[in-house]
């Protein structure tokens, strides 16, 4: 049964008397009921942190989603953007906390209760994005990686696949699908300079474009996807303490810069890694997402439909998009690939309830820190070898062209983990 302090949480985040805060309970009181049960850190399985962001009528999706990457191990924040109502907010906090036992006893999934606009072109979306960032290392200090999904977004692993192969990969690697090739988007994507009224007039989401341009800048190197658009990334601990402590400068000065630009969700993280000498020689000019794309491309990929079936499962990613709500090919990936059905989250090695028509085995539980690959594992360990090895000898990298001496040994255990049977 669901822990009535998991309930009275998440009441106290929607029903805060300060709408632009999120009322936070002290590190203790948000410590996991089972954290005994469960190790992160240096010799245990990565525990990764995910952002699941939606708009006005994306709650069902959220949830949906958030039970295809659940695991006990990992810790969630949902966002619904400030187009969708209270109402909204209240029934997909009521709809997670029942969703599964392991929600609230692990205590590891918390709803944003006061929402940014979500401006889809402008700087509160990303100002949501590092208010939830911030949010995690709050509550939860001991993750590897942040991991970003949209309700259009869906994983083609189960996160036994996903822990497994991160296990065996340097924690300290970001993934970001980067260049500093912006050839004809200059004008527009640089240059331009835009204000997002979702920052200081609550319940709007519109933006006033400038009538003067900017030059480009030189005091820093401005990156974007090389997709047309990329702004979900896949980020270290380390990295997102340094974008919100910011004990260099470099931070808050490309955040200045990026609240009035177009679409800063697209260049934001990618300009401070790449011109960060901490990190930059640790990025993967890879998102870890599979998407399909118009010829020629445009501003978003096309809605995945049973056409991009077999080529999507085939790639390896652990993450595709574009899916239309409710698409049939969600379905085909719950039941051949994560192996997900009725209306509880992906089983996993954790879960030891016993599977029927009627329960749910994940209601039950094990040893948490034990996660068992699939066959989709396999195609999702050459996929990471894959991008982690043309980020080691490819030119399409904001990396230096030193190879320091860890990362030389990092690509030796790679060679020797890949030649390791699932």
């Amino acid at each position: 049964m669901v822990s009535v302090f998991f309930l009275l949480s998440l009441l106290l985040l929607l029903f805060s008397s300060s709408p632009p805060r999120l009322r936070l309970p002290g590190p203790a009181a948000a410590a996991p009921s089972l954290a005994d049960d469960l190790r992160c850190g240096h010799g245990a399985p990565p525990c990764l942190a995910y952002l699941l962001v939606g708009a006005r009528g994306d709650g069902a999706r959220l949830l949906r989603l958030l039970l295809a990457v659940y695991h006990p191990r990992n810790r969630y924040v949902l966002h619904l953007s400030a187009d969708a109502s209270d109402s909204e907010r209240r029934d997909l906090a009521a709809w997670v906390a029942a969703a599964t036992p392991a929600v609230g006893a692990f205590r590891n999934v918390a709803v944003v209760g006061a929402p940014t606009a979500g401006t889809p072109v402008g700087s509160s979306s990303l100002a949501g994005t590092l208010r939830a960032a911030a949010v995690l290392l709050r509550l939860h200090p001991d993750w590897d990686w942040f991991i970003t999904l949209n309700a259009a977004d869906y994983p083609v692993v189960t996160q036994d696949d996903l822990i497994y192969v991160l296990s065996n990969v340097s924690r300290q690697f970001n993934f970001v699908d980067h260049t500093s090739d912006i050839g004809q988007k200059e004008s527009e994507k640089v240059q331009s300079m835009i204000v997002d009224a979702g920052i200081y007039l609550a319940g709007r989401t519109n933006f006033f474009r400038a009538s003067e341009k900017r030059p480009t800048p030189d005091a820093f190197k401005f990156f974007t996807g090389i997709s047309c658009c990329s702004p979900w990334v896949i980020l270290n601990r380390q990295f997102i303490e340094y974008c919100i402590l910011g004990w260099e400068n470099l931070p808050r000065i490309l955040l200045m810069y990026f609240n009035n630009i177009m679409l800063p969700q697209e260049g934001y993280f990618h300009s401070v890694i790449c011109n960060s000498l901490e990190f930059r020689n640790f990025t993967v000019n890879n998102d870890l997402r599979y998407k399909a794309w118009d010829n020629p491309p445009q501003t978003e990929p096309v809605f995945l439909d049973m056409t991009h079936y077999d080529k999507m499962v085939d790639s390896g990613a652990p993450f595709a998009r574009r899916f239309r709500e409710n698409e049939s090919l969600l379905d085909k990936i719950d039941g051949n690939v994560l192996g997900r059905w009725g209306h509880g989250p992906v089983p996993g090695a954790w879960c030891s309830g016993r599977k029927s028509w009627f329960s749910d085995p994940c209601s039950q539980w094990s040893d948490v820190n034990i996660v068992r690959p699939g066959p989709q594992g396999i195609k999702l360990r050459q996929y990471i070898n894959r991008a982690l090895e043309e980020g080691e000898f490819g030119s399409k990298s904001c990396r230096s062209k030193f190879i320091s001496d860890s990362s030389m040994t990092l690509k030796a255990e790679l060679r020797a983990s890949s030649n390791r049977s699932l």
